[in-house]
């Protein structure tokens, strides 16, 4: 694969970056589907809006809203259950048009991937051209809306695709990015979510060029050094990474939103086991366990806390998992005593590790043989996770499970779809 060498003091000059994403993919999927929905608001979900199209959006309608106040907004708003198969399907068959051009793609999700085109633009012609015949290919062959954004970095150009929305093209000319990206709103830039932009909104930095302009020391002060260090380098441009085609996670993950409900036991040790569930089961399948656990818990006021622990051993079993996320939030609350609503748990492992075969140990009675995976009390957790994996692989997911989530949670997310938007590990 041929790379370009013409290379600044940030990177490469040529804008061979490419950042495809398909619009608003779920709700699109199902209006292609069903052609009696184009033109309407619809919003994949039910309880909880998984998904808007455009014209739902216009009314304010968007991902993670209760469905009651999404109704609220738009009182013709059309609800649909959700084809996951299809949107499989369609994302895979939409990566692989990237791939028909070039062996170099990243794929960040379900529906939106980077191709570096440096090496065939002889074959294809300029990136623009590339990005242009992609569009119209996914169109003609897929019936979908995709938004490309061609640019000298991966920041930029995932940026550019953004602004490209919807159904669009934005290509970055390298000799006047900063005065693209300059004008453009923080929020636009990866990591900024609504706390940091609240954050950086109260020292009166809106656009991304007011922030590159911030002195690096109150950025620090603000977000972190890490962070601080890291948008003040984005928000110039200088971004030096490189597209990672064997790309996989560092970590496995799941989150709940539990709209406001109050911090007890009786809401939260239910939701922890659901998650605990979900991630373990992926640990298991792949043979990677990990040693790094944290929780995160989001508070009515949309402020997050995270607490983590680093084990001796790696785990994969559920039930320990789920005691060690208990054991962590709990923390949480007794350092937050007047904080009595959550809207959110998240639990995360990493450090994982390759372990093909579980390793046993001597029984040394030990405070925490139940949470060490080769003492009996661990390898019998192991035992019943594995005999639970094979059942579900079987008959599916629901078929079996554990008693206080199988009675104690109201799933507003389906399991499917929470799937396509876990990585690979």
């Amino acid at each position: 694969m041929r790379h370009s060498n013409h290379r600044g003091r940030t990177g490469r000059m040529e804008a061979n970056i490419l950042h495809a994403d398909l619009d608003a993919f779920y709700a699109s999927v199902e209006q292609l589907l069903d052609p009696a929905l184009r033109g309407k608001p619809i919003a994949v979900g039910g309880g909880v809006v998984l998904a808007a199209s455009y014209e739902a959006k216009a009314f304010g309608v968007r991902g993670g809203m209760p469905g009651r106040r999404a109704r609220e907004l738009c009182p013709g708003l059309i609800f649909v259950g959700g084809h996951f198969k299809d949107y499989q399907r369609l994302g895979d068959a939409a990566i692989q048009v990237l791939s028909d051009f070039t062996p170099v793609v990243e794929r960040i999700s379900i529906d939106e991937a980077f191709a570096d085109v440096a090496g065939c633009t002889h074959l294809f012609g300029p990136p623009a051209e590339i990005a242009t015949t992609i569009r119209r290919r996914v169109r003609a062959e897929l019936g979908l809306p995709i938004s490309v954004g061609v640019a000298r970095t991966k920041h930029l150009a995932k940026i550019a695709s953004q602004v490209a929305k919807p159904d669009g093209l934005m290509v970055v000319d390298p000799r006047h990015e900063l005065e693209f990206l300059h004008d453009l709103p923080v929020e636009l830039m990866w990591g900024v979510g609504p706390v940091t932009r609240e954050r950086l909104a109260g020292i009166g930095v809106r656009t991304i060029g007011e922030l590159a302009k911030t002195n690096g020391g109150s950025l620090e002060r603000l977000l972190g050094p890490a962070a601080g260090e890291k948008l003040n380098a984005l928000a110039w441009n200088r971004d030096p990474r490189k597209l990672e085609t064997q790309r996989r996670a560092r970590s496995a993950s799941a989150q709940s939103a539990l709209g406001r409900r109050p911090a007890e036991a009786k809401i939260f040790v239910p939701t922890l086991l659901h998650l605990a569930d979900r991630v373990a089961t992926r640990l298991r399948a792949k043979s990677r366990p990990g040693r790094t656990v944290t929780v995160r818990v989001r508070f009515a006021d949309l402020r997050s806390v995270t607490r983590s622990i680093t084990l001796d051993q790696p785990i994969s079993a559920t039930a320990t998992l789920a005691e060690i996320a208990e054991a962590l939030v709990r923390k949480v609350l007794v350092d937050h005593p007047h904080e009595k609503t959550i809207s959110l748990l998240a639990i995360a492992v990493s450090h994982l590790e390759k372990q093909p075969a579980l390793q046993l140990e001597l029984p040394l009675g030990l405070d925490d043989d139940s949470r060490r995976p080769g003492t009996r009390k661990g390898a019998a957790r192991w035992t019943a996770d594995r005999a639970v994996d094979k059942i579900r692989d079987r008959f599916g997911w629901e078929a079996v499970g554990y008693a206080s989530v199988t009675l104690g949670e109201s799933r507003s997310v389906p399991d499917a779809f929470r799937e396509l938007a876990e990585k690979e590990l």
